[in-house]
């Protein structure tokens, strides 16, 4: 929608919604999903890019048809996400990265405090980060604090499907943040992201709820739909929930009155 432009970092994104590129049946399925989906950006983990630019590698797939955001997928540590992301702009000539710094390999949360200095580093370094935390106000406000271009906080754990565990939370980063949000992890079907984008959300991250559905391609078309529909509720007010019912036609008229 060109009247309602999706921008982070200066750059207008093509449309709200973020897939990512792993856990699909195959390469072919993988192509025909982001065909439906139209993704604004396909997230790639720099432990699955080969660095050397073999022919068939994700980035010959994707890199000539869809902006690529590595993401450091894996790091435990600020210091192993800050070399990663270095590596990823080194190989891929790009600044952009999502932020993964885990704290717990069973739940995959953020570790806070070391995503905090992690991005801190990395916006000196010239860096254009979108760090994955959880769904916390405060902590949002503190990523946007020192300089990041967004933030994705969790709807609930990832690969769960359990869609927005916490909507009143993910409302207030909404209302409150300064930067765009994308609602990251925890996205189970198009419901879930009609709702995200419904609470506010800028943008919806969506992987394993595609690539993991019996019909991907199908999911992904769906996707799209419902980021889309979520936005222009949003934009367009829902109506206020009452307690009592209330007649859509006026009493004024009818027979025997």
């Amino acid at each position: 929608m060109s009247s309602d432009p999706f921008i982070i970092a200066g750059k207008t994104m093509a449309s709200r919604l973020f897939v990512g590129s792993a856990r699909y049946p195959s390469q072919q399925v993988m192509l025909d999903a982001m065909a439906a989906s139209n993704p604004c950006m396909v997230t790639m983990s720099i432990r699955r890019i080969s660095l050397e630019g073999y022919a068939e590698s994700l980035v010959d797939l994707l890199g000539d048809r869809y902006p690529i955001l590595p993401n450091t997928a894996g790091c435990v540590t600020a210091r192993d996400a800050v070399l990663t992301a270095e590596l990823a702009r080194e190989a891929l000539d790009t600044n952009w990265i999502k932020l993964e710094l885990i704290g717990d390999r069973e739940l995959l949360y953020p570790d806070v405090e070391q995503l905090v200095h992690a991005a801190d580093e990395l916006v000196r370094k010239g860096f254009v980060v979108l760090p994955y935390c959880n769904d916390d106000p405060v902590t949002c406000r503190k990523l946007a604090d020192v300089g990041c271009s967004a933030v994705m906080p969790l709807g609930s754990l990832i690969g769960s499907g359990r869609g927005v565990a916490n909507p009143g939370a993910i409302e207030l980063i909404c209302a409150r943040s300064p930067v765009p949000v994308v609602l990251d992890a925890g996205i189970g079907t198009a419901s879930d992201a009609a709702l995200a984008m419904e609470l506010g959300c800028d943008a919806v991250m969506v992987d394993t709820a595609i690539a993991k559905s019996h019909d991907p391609v199908r999911m992904a078309g769906a996707m799209k739909a419902a980021v889309e529909a979520g936005r222009l509720a949003r934009l367009a007010g829902r109506i206020p929930k009452r307690n009592m019912a209330e007649p859509s036609s006026p009493q004024l008229g009818l027979v025997g009155t």
